[in-house]
């Protein structure tokens, strides 16, 4: 979803596969993907490549995309290490949206409820709009501790990672969601690569490039 775009309407995400002589041709700078112009800073440890997905709870083409994520992130190199970052665009209740993943990244649960947000926002039609609503639900699910959840989600930490997050997106440029950016250099998404599918095998082949140095 374009940053200027804040519509929730379901739209296609375009992930149909390019003709084949696009598949053999190596991803080109400034084509398949952007060469940041300042490189931004990594949370990875010395040796290993950071792989970032930039997105956000309201956008439709994230919750269709996330399975296809989750199924290539199993087949990420050891050398490779991921993480999202929530973007502060995309619906009107975006920092709420933020401190949201963020707690639930606090709580180590972000893999078990990850899928279940998107389901519920997207699937079941769940008015899950802004902190009460957020509490709300949080205070619903089995395996969460509400209690903890309401304590992170106005925490300063929490609050902090949001502001953080929103200083990212801007750092990288991001210009709608989701997209991808590998080692605080390069930034991918279905625009630059020409579809979701290609932007992951964009990506695959930077993180090759950033192992080299």
């Amino acid at each position: 979803m374009k940053r200027r775009d804040f519509s929730l309407a379901a739209a296609s995400l375009g992930l149909l596969p390019l003709v084949s002589q696009a598949q053999q041709q190596p991803p080109k700078a400034g084509t398949d993907y952007i060469v940041l112009g300042k490189q931004v800073p990594v949370d990875a440890p010395a040796g290993k490549v950071e792989v970032v997905e930039f997105f956000s709870y309201n956008c439709p083409h994230c919750a269709a995309f996330e399975p296809q994520l989750e199924a290539w992130l199993k087949t990420l190199p050891p050398h490779a290490v991921f993480r999202r970052i929530p973007v502060p665009f995309v619906g009107n209740d975006t920092e709420a949206k933020q401190r949201l993943y963020y707690t639930l990244e606090a709580m180590g649960k972000v893999d078990e409820f990850q899928p279940k947000l998107f389901e519920a926002i997207h699937k079941q039609r769940q008015p899950i709009f802004g902190d009460e609503a957020i509490l709300a639900w949080a205070a619903k699910q089995p395996g969460l501790d509400a209690k903890k959840f309401a304590e992170l989600y106005k925490s300063f930490a929490v609050v902090g990672k949001a502001k953080r997050a929103a200083q990212l997106t801007n750092d990288y440029r991001v210009a709608g969601v989701p997209a991808l950016a590998v080692a605080g250099r390069w930034y991918v998404d279905g625009d630059t690569a020409g579809s979701l599918d290609r932007a992951l095998q964009v990506v695959n082949y930077l993180i090759a490039e950033a192992k080299k140095g």
